[in-house]
């Protein structure tokens, strides 16, 4: 099928808020090449469970696309009607199954030499979408906070030292009761300013009750069960004889989580359909806790775009065969304190990187403490950069320094 063919029916089995979505927008989907058709609908054939955030840029592009004269468009899309395709993929199911058809188009374009080419019309389109559309700035500014816990240490590792030239180091917290003081400040701003997605808390071990009741929440801890299902089907799928990465793959991404024993306190299908995409894309996040916070801290910051963001980072095991570690049988395995603060002090550096993509970011603040060492990192626009602070500071007078 040809774009210019899709009607109503075309997309019978969508959800009803993406095929209501799909089928306004048919004269436009119309005149699409079918590569950048199959694209789109990728991100709208999940539009049910998008983040408001996500959803909102995918009325952005429509609405940007339908702006266009046809002659207009057309030059746009170019490079993707340019694409080569062998018949199997151009004839494939693209509207009812987009991601195998792109996962399909991406194996094409690097065996063909089109990679390069594509991209860059990708990036042409991506510049021209945000420019006629860009994103609105938070209605605060964007705070994410880095925990490290206390079993996270390594002898003579210097913390913070990716972040260091951005802002304050603080060499000594004097906070006995920092994490209470913590928990009480994201519990204001979360009543202050309830937001759909806009709170996140993530936690490499178990969530802390008093912080979850006010925030969306995920932990490593509490999908145990989640994570241990998904590795018997990796295990199994790795044991069959239809085997291999791209096997493994497409019976991910047809999980749901229906299909799994959900944890009963997780709300919401869209932060539901989060996590689970955290589990079955990621590489190691079902395994290690500290790649389970990174990778869902940057799709967390990517895709929800909170204004709030908590990563606590806690011991993860220690690195096994990879055999051993895809059983799931290895919760007699010690942690690894000394790897795991590596992690985390690289988590914190990324989640900044993350953080200064999206709008407002200069704007944006981070706080980075670590509880063994009553350590913490101060990044922000009233910060002065690569600076040492020159006395001791509680949890409150960092909070207090970062916003106010």
């Amino acid at each position: 099928m040809q774009p210019a063919q899709l009607t109503p029916a075309s997309f019978a089995a969508y959800p009803p808020q993406a095929r209501a979505l799909v089928v306004g927008q048919l004269a436009v989907l119309r005149t699409l090449p079918l590569v950048f058709a199959a694209l789109l609908l990728r991100e709208s054939r999940a539009y049910d469970w998008r983040f408001p955030a996500e959803q909102q840029a995918i009325r952005d592009q429509f609405s940007f696309l339908a702006s266009l004269d046809e002659a207009a468009r057309r030059q746009l899309l170019a490079g993707f009607a340019a694409v080569k395709l062998p018949d199997s993929t151009r004839e494939s199911n693209w509207v009812d199954q987009p991601q195998q058809f792109l996962d399909a188009l991406t194996a094409s374009l690097w065996s063909t030499h089109q990679i390069d080419d594509f991209r860059q019309s990708a990036k042409s389109y991506a510049l021209a979408w945000r420019k006629a559309k860009p994103e609105q700035p938070p209605i605060l500014p964007r705070l994410t906070l880095v925990v490290f816990d206390a079993a996270l240490e390594q002898q003579g590792y210097e913390l913070f030292r990716k972040l260091r030239p951005h802002g304050v180091f603080v060499p000594q917290v004097q906070d006995a009761n920092g994490w209470a003081t913590l928990v009480a400040h994201l519990q204001r701003r979360a009543q202050l300013h309830p937001l759909p997605s806009g709170h996140i808390y993530i936690d490499g071990a178990d969530a802390d009750p008093t912080l979850a009741a006010h925030l969306d929440t995920t932990s490593y801890g509490g999908l145990q069960p989640v994570r241990e299902q998904l590795l018997q089907r990796i295990q199994q799928i790795l044991g069959s004889a239809n085997s291999g990465p791209e096997q493994l793959r497409t019976t991910l991404a047809g999980i749901t989580p229906q299909s799994l024993h959900w944890p009963a306190e997780s709300t919401g299908e869209a932060f539901q359909r989060f996590q689970l995409d955290v589990l079955t894309e990621g590489s190691g996040t079902q395994i290690f806790s500290t790649t389970f916070v990174q990778w869902a801290a940057r799709e967390a910051l990517r895709r929800a775009q909170p204004v709030t963001l908590v990563l606590r980072y806690a011991p993860r095991q220690r690195s096994l065969n990879m055999n051993e570690m895809l059983s799931g049988q290895t919760r007699n395995n010690l942690p690894d304190p000394a790897g795991s603060l590596v992690d985390a002090d690289m988590g914190a550096f990324y989640a900044w990187i993350d953080q200064q993509r999206l709008s407002g970011a200069g704007q944006s603040s981070l706080l980075a403490w670590s509880q063994a060492r009553q350590q913490a990192m101060l990044v922000g626009p009233a910060m002065p950069r690569n600076t040492v602070a020159a006395a001791p500071l509680s949890m409150a007078q960092m909070l207090a320094q970062l916003v106010g």
